[in-house]
């Protein structure tokens, strides 16, 4: 595909804004470690809620949806819409919380909440693995899905030169400009990815195959446009009209156990990585839950409808794709709709999604190993312009090995996500739990980590369980090895806890041993009514999305219903807020 002058001018205007922002907030970056991770604590909620969906909506993100549809219907998407019931968790209950606890990263929070030599090996162990391997396997990812974009819309580009290039300039920019200009030029990119997704969206129902074929709703079998899972008893995955359908023991893993048991890049149960980073660099408690709320919705609500109708789409014009290039279908699409000049505003769409989540996982990455490991461990008293210029050298580091690991290593990777999915499951009993159960210590939270590789080691090598079925073993045993552990082991230090607690002021039945001793401390009250607030929020979301896609289909009364159901939903939740105050968070 050839791009022209109109085309070239979108990406290399893009591109160019991306640097001229990243100058900008480089001399502000640069003051102390504060600003460069978390800028200076003073992001507006829109625009720390809006990084947080912006890191989200990768190059990857479009292609996977669209390969869910493709593959499942529109309902193949509850594969991840399960977890909205975690995000509305963080937001009533964490979001406030990480905001009060004043530090720099969530693993700074080990410390916090635990004592003694398990918590310092907890948190410097963290530092390394998630701030560089895992992290690095996440770029990688990314870069591969950028990678096929580039390979298949701009044929004539190398596209390991290209991306080695694209690495090069976002590490440039974010190493340049800290958290402030990576949160500027996020808000910027999720405007120009969204508005490129919609485009195409639009042309793409307007195509002459879609067109020829009377629609969508009649070019395809009625069963890809359900909004619900079909339930079946058998592991076969099929149903009596044809439609791929879920055992429904599949979905009560995703739906009632995976969501608050299993760590995910992005949706840690409490909070944590890149997200609890945007949560602690907000203005105060109400621009945190705020910020949080925001990204709850567009991420689940408004981004992903555009990348449903392209993937329906791509079935109609590319019936013939194979099952395992389905989500090349996305991108099939770009290259058959697209007019000259919007081919390139696309492209720049995708460097937008691919940029903004690049720039965030360097940031967030480096802050672990400098905050956590580098300044924990190894230079405890240099000044601030050390650890600033330290930040930036290792944000050019990890972006070198996670090259490494993306044209090298990652290829042999297989089931990768499910692999992460299930060494997690389990921890996130003690990553909720440990903001209100005094007893849990740092061996809880070890034991938490391990046990997950202990079962799914057993269930690989000695069963023929499968994903998702070996969720709940796994689950299971995580939690009954760390209580086991959790009471053969002393708890926290009492003064330590006493200082998590005057700190947090998290309130609960389950500080009762603690708080009895603090009576000064005003701790949070009302927990039954922000249950009350989580219930609601997910009916909120499910709502927004649900009415969303009926109106796009042309469903005007249950479009209507479902959005009422939201309003109201929205209403409550606002109405209780006021009540305890919240315009006083601070």
């Amino acid at each position: 595909m050839q791009l022209n002058i109109l085309d070239y001018s979108f990406i290399v205007g893009y591109l160019l804004l991306t640097l001229v922002i990243g100058l900008w907030f480089s001399s502000r970056a640069s003051e102390n470690v504060g600003e460069f991770f978390l800028s200076g604590r003073q992001l507006p909620w829109w625009i720390a809620g809006t990084g947080m969906v912006a890191t989200t909506f990768a190059a990857d993100t479009p292609l996977a949806v669209a390969g869910f549809v493709a593959k499942n219907g529109i309902a193949g998407n509850w594969v991840w819409w399960t977890f909205v019931s975690g995000g509305m968790l963080t937001v009533f209950f964490f979001a406030r919380l990480w905001r009060r606890a004043e530090i720099l990263t969530d693993l700074e929070f080990i410390e916090l909440r635990y004592s003694g030599a398990a918590a310092r090996f907890l948190r410097g162990f963290k530092a390394i693995y998630f701030g560089l391997f895992i992290n690095a396997v996440i770029i990688g990812w990314v870069n591969l899905a950028m990678f096929k974009i580039i390979r298949i819309m701009v044929p004539e580009l190398n596209p390991e030169v290209a991306i080695v290039i694209l690495v090069l300039l976002t590490t440039f920019y974010s190493g340049l400009s800290g958290l402030w200009g990576v949160s500027i030029t996020d808000a910027v990119q999720f405007v120009i990815a969204m508005t490129g997704c919609i485009i195409l969206a639009v042309l793409a129902v307007q195509s002459p195959a879609v067109v020829s074929a009377g629609g969508l709703t009649r070019a395809l079998p009625a069963w890809m446009f359900d909004f619900f899972p079909t339930f079946t008893s058998s592991s076969s995955g099929k149903n009596i009209t044809g439609a791929v359908a879920l055992p429904f023991i599949s979905f009560a893993a995703m739906a009632f156990v995976q969501w608050w048991s299993s760590w995910y890049p992005g949706s840690e149960p409490g909070g944590g990585g890149y997200i609890a980073q945007r949560m602690m660099s907000a203005k105060n408690e109400k621009h945190s839950l705020l910020a949080t709320l925001w990204f709850t919705v567009a991420h689940y609500c408004l981004r992903p409808w555009p990348w449903i109708i392209v993937g329906l789409v791509s079935l109609v014009m590319f019936p013939d794709l194979p099952m395992n290039q389905k989500e090349d279908g996305f991108v099939y699409v770009m290259k058959a709709v697209l007019p000259p000049g919007l081919k390139g505003l696309l492209i720049a769409a995708f460097l937008a999604a691919y940029m903004s989540t690049l720039s965030t996982h360097l940031n967030w990455g480096t802050s672990y190993l400098i905050n956590d490991f580098y300044k924990r461990f190894l230079k405890k008293k240099e000044n601030e312009k050390h650890y600033v210029a330290v930040s930036k050298i290792t944000t050019f580091l990890t972006a070198a090995f996670a090259l490494y690991i993306t044209f090298f290593v990652l290829d042999t990777i297989t089931g990768a996500w499910e692999f992460i999915i299930q060494c997690g499951a389990g921890t996130g009993f003690v990553l909720i739990l440990r903001w209100f159960w005094w007893r849990l210590n740092a061996w809880s939270e070890i034991t938490s980590m391990v046990a997950p590789f202990i079962a799914f080691t057993w269930i690989r090598l000695f069963t023929s369980i499968t994903f998702p079925f070996s969720i709940f073993v796994i689950v299971a045993f995580t939690i009954a090895a760390t209580l086991m552990v959790t009471f053969l082991t002393p708890p926290t230090e009492t003064a330590q806890l006493e200082t998590f607690y005057r700190t947090t002021r998290v309130g609960g039945v389950l500080w009762k041993k603690i708080s009895i001793n603090l009576p000064d401390v005003v701790a949070d009250t009302g927990f039954v009514m922000l249950f009350v607030d989580w219930g609601l929020g997910i009916i909120l979301i499910y709502a927004i999305l649900f009415g969303t896609g009926k109106f796009i289909f042309g469903d005007l009364l249950q479009g209507s219903l479902f959005l009422g159901a939201g309003v109201i939903a929205g209403s409550l939740i606002f109405a209780d807020l006021n009540r305890r105050g919240w315009n006083n968070l601070n």
